[in-house]
C-alpha cells in the first residue's frame, strides 16, 4: 500500500511539472445559459478555441486540430461541434443554435450540418470564407478544387444543407472562389470580412449568399 502511494505521489508530481493533470472522475462542465440563442464558433487554420478572432455574444468556442488544413482536422472538428452543440440541446431542449465557422471552421460547420441536419432542427449556419462552397448553378465563383490532397470531409463543394438556414460569404477569396486567383491569398482571406467576425451581425434565421460584395440568391 505504501509502494503504491508512494508511486502515486511521484507521478503526480511528474504530471504537475509538465502541466498535465490526472481525472479523479467526471467533470461536469457547466451548459450555457438556456435563455436566447446559443452561438457557438470555429476558427480556422491556425486558431486556438480561446482566440478564434470572433466577437460578439457567444456561448461557445469549439476547440479542435487548426495546424494543418486536411480531412483529419475537420473531420475532429465536426465531432467535437456534434458533441458540444448536442449536450447543449440535451439541456436546453426548446433552444435555437447558431453555428459560425471561418475557412477551416467554416469547413467543419459545412460538413456538421451536411450529416445532422435531419435528425437536428432549430439551428442555423454562417460559413465566411468556406472552403467547400458551391456556387449555385449559372452564378460566378466555385469553391477551390482541394480534390484528394487534403482528404476528406474536407475534400469536395456541396450545398447539402437541407432545409437548415446557411447564410454564406465569400469575398475575392481564394479559398472560397478560385477564380478570385491565387495571388488574393492570404490578403484578402484575412482582411475581407471586417463585419462578419462578430456574431452578431448574422440573424438566427439568414438563408442567403453574399458574393464579392453582393447579395445572391440562395
Amino acid at each position: 500500500m505504501m509502494k503504491k502511494r508512494k508511486a502515486a505521489l511521484v507521478l503526480a508530481g511528474l504530471l504537475a511539472a509538465t502541466g498535465l493533470s490526472v481525472a479523479t472522475g467526471s467533470v461536469a462542465q457547466a451548459e450555457a445559459p438556456c435563455e436566447g440563442t446559443y452561438t457557438i464558433v470555429v476558427g480556422g487554420t491556425g486558431s486556438s478555441w480561446n482566440n478564434d478572432g470572433f466577437t460578439g455574444n457567444i456561448q461557445q468556442h469549439v476547440g479542435y486540430p487548426t495546424a494543418i488544413p486536411n480531412g483529419a482536422s475537420v473531420r475532429a472538428g465536426v465531432d467535437e461541434l456534434n458533441r458540444l452543440i448536442r449536450d447543449q440541446r440535451h439541456a436546453c431542449p426548446g433552444q435555437h443554435a447558431k453555428a459560425v465557422g471561418y475557412s477551416l471552421g467554416a469547413a467543419v460547420v459545412h460538413v456538421w450540418v451536411t450529416e445532422n441536419w435531419q435528425s437536428f432542427g432549430n439551428v442555423n449556419a454562417v460559413l465566411i470564407s468556406d472552403p467547400k462552397r458551391q456556387a449555385p448553378p449559372g452564378l460566378n465563383g466555385g469553391s477551390v478544387p482541394f480534390g484528394g490532397i487534403v482528404g476528406y470531409p474536407l475534400a469536395g463543394a456541396d450545398r447539402y444543407f437541407g432545409d437548415v438556414p446557411v447564410k454564406s460569404i465569400c469575398h475575392w477569396d481564394y479559398v472560397c472562389d478560385e477564380s478570385a486567383g491565387i495571388w488574393t491569398y492570404p490578403h484578402n482571406h484575412i482582411n475581407n470580412y471586417p463585419n462578419d467576425w462578430n456574431v452578431d451581425h448574422h440573424n438566427d434565421n439568414a438563408h442567403e449568399q453574399w458574393f464579392n460584395g453582393a447579395w445572391q440568391p440562395w
